[in-house]
């Protein structure tokens, strides 16, 4: 009997994947929807658009962009959260909604892990520490070396969680004390910067650097660990002076937990096509200076539990205390 019911479950097992693997293999027959949590324009939206196009050229289904901006992402997360577990709702993010929020934020609205299937990464890339030219420091270790012989008295803005988290890494790298001005974007921090009205920022290399080429701004370092193609001449901020320094931003792809494996599998394979494309490589990575970092689904899970570590470590020694 036990024989009996141990085949039974067996075939009742197999039965079970039938339909997905049937699933998998149509998918996808109907249009795609790419939800971003930041406004069009931004980075996420670009990456979210060309990978998009790269996905309906192969599927010949069409790929919508839904931008769902707002609250830090949580809008956003919240909708594929609770998207029906078919495929056909993909988040595209940032670290900021999977590894930084839980970290800076009491209560979230969905679980960064439990909520969703990690489907790849694709794409990372560095922020540029940023002075006015008017600024003394010419160097990332000139900026440190009066930082420490006045604690507190320079500033530097930030308009976003990676933005915010490279100054506090620099803080406690580099064991100096600054006063962090907050703002609701890196453009807007970007504008005080350039009238003098805080004194630094680590910014994305899409809004600092076309300031640095037009000679409004300095860049003292990148935050990658190594350097940029669009700013060779740029040192990391590692090699500059603060040694083993790195802190980047990261895009990924979810979707909502309990969609079939093989599901997840085909998009894995349609995501990751997409993002080493030709196309992709003209219209989002070299313009912004992202590299292609594509993974398994598998990988993409660790890595995402790493980054989260990080992340806490650093809102930890920071002392930020979660909103």
């Amino acid at each position: 009997m036990n024989r009996i019911h141990s085949i039974a479950l067996a075939a009742a097992a197999a039965f079970a994947v039938v339909p997905q693997l049937a699933q998998a293999e149509s998918f996808p027959d109907k249009p795609i929807t790419f939800v971003v949590p930041f406004a069009a324009g931004t980075a996420t939206d670009q990456i979210a658009r060309a990978i998009g196009n790269g996905v309906a050229a192969e599927t010949k289904q069409a790929v919508v962009i839904d931008n769902k901006a707002g609250a830090s992402g949580f809008i956003a997360s919240q909708q594929v959260a609770k998207a029906a577990p078919d495929g056909y709702t993909v988040l595209i993010t940032t670290n900021t909604t999977h590894a930084a929020n839980e970290h800076l934020f009491k209560k979230l609205p969905y679980d960064p892990v439990k909520d969703f299937a990690p489907i790849t990464a694709l794409g990372k890339g560095g922020q540029i520490m940023v002075v006015n030219p008017s600024f003394p420091a010419k160097t990332v270790a000139e900026f440190v070396a009066l930082a420490k012989k006045e604690p507190g008295k320079y500033s530097f803005g930030s308009g976003s969680s990676s933005s915010r988290m490279a100054g506090e890494l620099l803080q406690q790298m580099a064991d100096i004390k600054l006063l962090h001005v907050p703002y609701k974007s890196n453009t807007l921090a970007v504008t005080d910067l350039l009238g003098g009205q805080i004194n630094m920022m680590i910014t994305d290399t899409a809004t600092g650097l076309p300031q640095v080429k037009a000679g409004k701004l300095r860049a003292l370092g990148m935050s990658s660990s190594s350097r940029s193609p669009l700013a060779p001449d740029v040192p990391t901020i590692a090699e500059a002076g603060v040694k083993g320094y790195e802190m980047g931003y990261w895009f990924a792809a979810y979707a909502p937990a309990k969609t079939p494996p093989a599901v997840v599998k085909r998009l894995n394979e349609l995501l990751v096509k997409a993002a080493k494309s030709e196309a992709a490589k003209t219209a989002f990575y070299e313009p912004t200076g992202t590299e292609v970092f594509t993974t398994s689904p598998e990988e993409m899970a660790k890595f995402q539990a790493g980054e989260s570590q990080k992340w806490g470590r650093i809102v930890k020694a920071a002392g930020i205390e979660a909103e």
